[in-house]
């Protein structure tokens, strides 16, 4: 059963009378789980539409990116978008839910965070609200602030990112504690590590920003420590 498969059956769950953040209880193991990270993924980006008050197309076609939709299955991901938008409950419990479907420290929450973020940017506008939904749903999530800085400057285009900020580490480290944080990072970005844990297939386009993120902050580190 395909993931969009799975999420018309979260979507018939809904026509009976379940909520959308109760769905998340039945999609724990894999292969749901691949179906609840997708959920997860376009729950938590329409709860975070609505952070700086509106929807554009390049929103939508990041999630594209991140996501392959059948074209069969498009009414049935812009009903769930649109319902995630407009319930009542906030992306709290949405991110809760989330979270102990996953489990605390779970690096697939970092891999949903990195799809928020890719659809954050797409308008090429980080807006504060923006900034401040993603800051508290990492929160939720348990990731550490310099675990969220590191994936925020992998993706904001701000000035050029700090390195150390970018591997998540800090200059006091030693060149060989950087380099075990920097092989871990490639190790975790491998398509089948990533699918152990339940990404979809399509969510792994995400790692090559993040292996050419973590590869260039290490060879910046690697060369300015000669």
């Amino acid at each position: 059963m395909s993931i969009w498969s799975r999420i018309t059956d979260a979507l018939s769950a809904l026509a009976k009378g379940e909520s959308l953040s109760a769905v998340f209880s039945h999609l724990r193991t894999p292969p749901e789980r691949s179906a609840g990270f997708a959920i997860a993924v376009i729950a938590l980006g329409a709860k975070m539409a609505k952070a700086d008050g509106r929807v554009t197309r390049d929103e939508v076609s990041a999630f594209r990116e991140v996501f392959t939709i059948p074209q069969n299955e498009e009414k049935n991901a812009a009903r769930l978008f649109n319902l995630a938008r407009t319930d009542v409950a906030g992306f709290e419990l949405y991110a809760q839910k989330v979270a102990a479907m996953f489990g605390p420290d779970d690096p697939a929450l970092c891999d949903l965070m990195e799809g928020l973020f890719h659809i954050a940017i797409a308008d090429g506008e980080y807006h504060p609200a923006e900034n401040d939904f993603l800051q508290n749903v990492s929160e939720i999530f348990g990731i550490e602030p310099r675990k969220f800085k590191a994936l925020r400057s992998r993706f904001v285009p701000d000035a050029h990112p700090d390195p150390y900020d970018v591997l998540g580490v800090t200059p006091d480290m030693s060149l060989d504690e950087i380099r075990a944080v920097w092989r871990s990072e490639v190790r975790e970005s491998h398509p089948d590590r990533m699918i152990a844990r339940g990404v979809p297939e399509e969510a792994i386009k995400l790692a090559e920003k993040r292996l050419v993120a973590v590869n260039r902050a290490w060879e910046e580190i690697n060369k300015g420590r000669d």
